[in-house]
């Protein structure tokens, strides 16, 4: 039996951390962050997120659906976090607007990990993504979720991209977010250079790309996407090696994570092959 917490005050301090979440999921909460829907907590519960929860808010009813699961994460740690039951209205006046799930909880986001530590040493064949300025929480949702599916090592953010902690981008990833392992870059510090420090080649993938994917051998690499329009600095797609995903005649146009797939999918199904011939 999992032991749960009945609340019916929504000013209840216990409730605090989910409070107003609209607004304050812009600002960050103090190392917290929000997981919202079935499929995101029971990532989070699995053993397979890189995150612990610090509570869980969920409407009575959806108790039952998730008694197994609640009860698995419960059995592997020591202290397992408070499951606190609300009605859908209080948790609605807590958090600001109407709440449809009923599935809510507060993950603590540890201490940051730092690059090198992320990327497989050699002659693992490394595949890093990075994300160069992406401010859409759908794009940078979507990237991970990616990333998750074809196998990515890990996935390097600058400093003007999002957080792939933001409720959104945690929902759009599918959980991917709580599950692949992420890092900024350091103060100041470039793609280029970071590639360099790490032992990878930075590949930028841009219409105008020399190299089509079909055509690039096998090695560790970061590929590298920028904003849409815009994309990535001229500097970066300068000095980086110039890749390109072969389209129909007169239309170069890809939303950032569909290209992100192709690549992703192309890069490390190719690195497979390799694997195979020298077996």
């Amino acid at each position: 039996m999992i032991e749960t917490i009945p609340l019916d005050d929504p000013g209840d301090p216990r409730l605090a951390p989910y409070a107003a979440m609209r607004e304050r999921d812009l600002v960050g909460r103090a190392g917290r962050f929000i997981v919202e829907g079935e499929v995101t907590l029971r990532l989070l519960l699995s053993g397979q997120a890189r995150f612990q929860a610090e509570s869980i808010l969920l409407a009575p009813e959806r108790l039952p659906g998730l008694a197994e699961a609640l009860a698995a994460h419960a059995a592997r740690l020591p202290a397992p976090p408070p499951v606190y039951l609300a009605a859908r209205p209080v948790m609605s006046a807590v958090t600001g607007f109407p709440i449809h799930r009923g599935v809510l909880a507060v993950g603590l986001r540890g201490a940051e990990p730092c690059a090198a530590g992320l990327v497989p040493p050699d002659p693992a064949p490394a595949l890093v993504l990075g994300l160069c300025g992406l401010t859409n929480h759908d794009n940078v949702g979507g990237l991970f979720r990616n990333a998750a599916a074809f196998g990515a090592d890990a996935v390097l953010l600058d400093a003007a991209t999002c957080d792939p902690l933001y409720r959104k981008a945690i929902r759009v990833s599918a959980g991917a977010a709580l599950t692949v392992p992420f890092a900024r870059l350091g103060p100041g510090e470039g793609w280029l250079a970071l590639a360099a420090r790490l032992g990878l080649t930075p590949l930028a993938l841009s219409p105008g790309g020399a190299e089509a994917l079909s055509d690039l051998p096998a090695l560790p690499r970061a590929l590298l996407l920028g904003t849409e329009g815009p994309g990535l600095p001229a500097e970066t797609i300068a000095r980086a090696r110039g890749v390109r995903i072969p389209m129909a005649p007169g239309f170069d146009s890809l939303n950032v994570a569909t290209a992100g797939a192709i690549a992703l999918h192309h890069l490390r199904a190719s690195s497979a092959e390799v694997a195979r011939d020298k077996e």
